[in-house]
């Protein structure tokens, strides 16, 4: 009876060591992937502060560029119209070629952050049903 133990006592520690480096490899999988997604949060953080500085330097040049709109229309009263259509149509161009391009990147790294989520759950599905099936052999074992 002890030589029919002895296999598959074996056969049976060799998968729980097997299952044991496949949820080491998982959690390791798992700890890359918040360590991904620590990353794209920051980077993501980073964009966000630069364009919101350049936001507010736009804007501020655009107040300084309206005040020299003003004073010139004091000054030459003639080129009022000109001068104000001029410089609000270009302002106003860049600024919302800008704004698009901040808007595609929010977008972009908003889809690389969900990425990295799908990954992590997959990765945590992964696990849960490796140690489903390591708890479900382990019964079999026991119960034989």
């Amino acid at each position: 009876m002890c030589s029919d133990i002895t296999p598959e006592l074996t056969q049976w520690i060799t998968e729980v060591r097997t299952l044991q480096q496949k949820l080491a490899e998982a959690r390791q999988e798992r700890d890359q992937a918040y360590n991904s997604t620590a990353n794209w949060r920051r980077l993501y953080e980073i964009e966000a502060r630069q364009r919101r500085e350049e936001t507010a330097e736009l804007r501020s040049q655009l107040h300084a560029l309206q005040q020299q709109i003003q004073h010139q229309a004091k000054t030459h009263p003639s080129q009022q119209t000109l001068l104000a259509s001029i410089t609000a149509a270009d302002s106003l161009d860049t600024v919302q070629g800008q704004l698009e391009a901040l808007v595609s990147r929010c977008h972009q790294l908003s889809e690389q952050l969900q990425a990295e989520q799908a990954a992590h759950a997959q990765t945590r599905q992964s696990l849960t049903a490796a140690l489903g099936d390591a708890f479900d052999t382990r019964s079999r074992l026991t119960s034989t």
